[in-house]
């Protein structure tokens, strides 16, 4: 149409991985964590999350994804890739443990630490 906007405009320094800390310079790889299957309840957002949804974002490689797993104490599922949409699966034991699975699959996980 013509009309030139200056005040819109793409400013990717402020991007970080949030697996490495290292600046992003090109369109970040976004990662969100949400279960496949809604509640029957609306969530209470009175009390603290157990696992922050996302987006989060980290370079291309997966590498990335799994150190910044790594540092919260996730499990990531042996049989499926890193991809844009995570599924967390609470995992049996006496603390609050998550499994992180792309849900591509139909057999059983396998999780393995990070």
């Amino acid at each position: 149409m013509g009309i030139r906007i200056p005040t819109v405009f793409s400013d990717t320094d402020a991007i970080v991985c949030a697996g490495c800390g290292e600046s992003i310079a090109v369109t970040p790889f976004r990662v969100s964590i949400m279960d496949a299957f809604s509640v029957e309840t609306p969530p209470s957002w009175a009390s603290s999350a157990l696992l922050n949804p996302g987006p989060h974002q980290f370079h291309a490689d997966p590498a990335c994804f799994r150190a910044w797993a790594r540092a919260r104490g996730h499990y990531l599922c042996r049989l499926s890739a890193v991809r844009e949409l995570m599924r967390p699966v609470a995992l049996p034991g006496e603390t609050v443990r998550w499994g992180l699975c792309d849900g591509e699959h139909r057999a059983a996980h396998e999780f393995v630490p990070a």
